[in-house]
């Protein structure tokens, strides 16, 4: 169907701008929801590439087909937007894939105005693909959750998880411990054998660390040479199996220093019911210096 082949149904009220429509960089339509729950577009015009992978004649009829495609958790999304929008007559705005032909998904995001009509609701509004700046969103997101030399989390989305893990555990009542990890010397490390080698390290402890550890267990740099692992549904006596089993492997792990050359102090805390966030990680960091102070590649905890 040409772009510029209006389709025109009853709820439809056309404007002298539709001769401009196709040329703008994205989609003006009407919405219409009936009163029993029938869903179509009246209208549903202009450029970019949507409406090049849409039949906008069945979509004229009947929009179910289109939103019941949408994945994931677009689709219960969308469908609670628009049933609050004709509640409270408030502006429609959301975003969802669609799936494109031999493409990955584009994302498109949607701005409308709800009217009620004598049948039902009527919303006139725009879909622009943002599918661009949802990529660049992504990696500034990506940036600013990711330290930059190793790959892991940073602290900022180390907190936001230990956050979220420490309410599961209120929540559930199941237990949850964090890992504050240093490693030894590691000034002593830079100033023999340079900062490169310092940083590789750091990257292949890293790299290294998960590996030793289970596939649900986090692991966040702090900063400098401090790392943090947080343990969902784990028991401080499996921390410690853990925590040992990972002390001992790195000790024996060859950095390109030689073996034995780098080796960690760590310092082990479980997350007590409600306590405040500040305090685990406190009680984590007190067992972590009692490591440092008994000399160094060992594990502790705080009784």
């Amino acid at each position: 169907m040409p772009v510029n082949d209006i389709i025109v149904t009853p709820e439809f009220k056309p404007t002298s701008a539709d001769r401009l429509v196709p040329h703008i960089p994205g989609v003006l339509f009407q919405f219409y929801r009936s009163r029993c729950g029938h869903m179509h577009f009246p209208y549903l015009e202009g450029g970019g590439k949507v409406l090049a992978h849409i039949d906008r004649q069945q979509l004229s009829k009947d929009a179910s087909q289109l939103l019941e495609q949408l994945t994931g958790s677009d689709y219960p999304k969308v469908m609670s937007a628009i049933e609050r929008s004709a509640r409270w007559m408030l502006p429609l705005t959301t975003r969802f894939r669609l799936s494109f032909p031999k493409e990955k998904p584009h994302w498109i995001a949607v701005s409308a105005n709800p009217e009620p009509i004598e049948t039902g609701v009527r919303w006139n509004g725009i879909m622009m693909d943002i599918t661009e700046q949802v990529i660049e969103e992504q990696r500034l997101r990506q940036l600013s959750d990711t330290d930059p030399l190793t790959g892991l989390p940073n602290r900022r989305k180390l907190m936001t998880q230990l956050t979220h893990h420490t309410s599961m555990s209120t929540r559930h009542g199941s237990p949850l411990s964090i890992m504050m990890i240093d490693i030894d010397h590691f000034k002593q490390l830079n100033d023999r054998w340079g900062h490169l080698q310092g940083d590789s390290v750091l990257k292949q402890l890293a790299t290294l660390t998960p590996t030793l550890l289970r596939c649900e267990d986090i692991v966040a740099r702090l900063g400098g040479e401090e790392f943090m692992v947080v343990l969902p549904l784990t028991s401080l006596q499996q921390c410690h199996k853990l925590a040992d089993r990972l002390r001992k492997t790195i000790a024996a792990h060859d950095f390109g220093t030689g073996k034995g050359s780098v080796t960690l102090s760590i310092g082990l805390a479980e997350y007590r019911c409600g306590e405040p966030l500040n305090s685990l990680v406190e009680r984590a960091d007190q067992a972590l210096y009692k490591a440092k102070g008994i000399g160094r590649d060992c594990v502790c905890l705080l009784p």
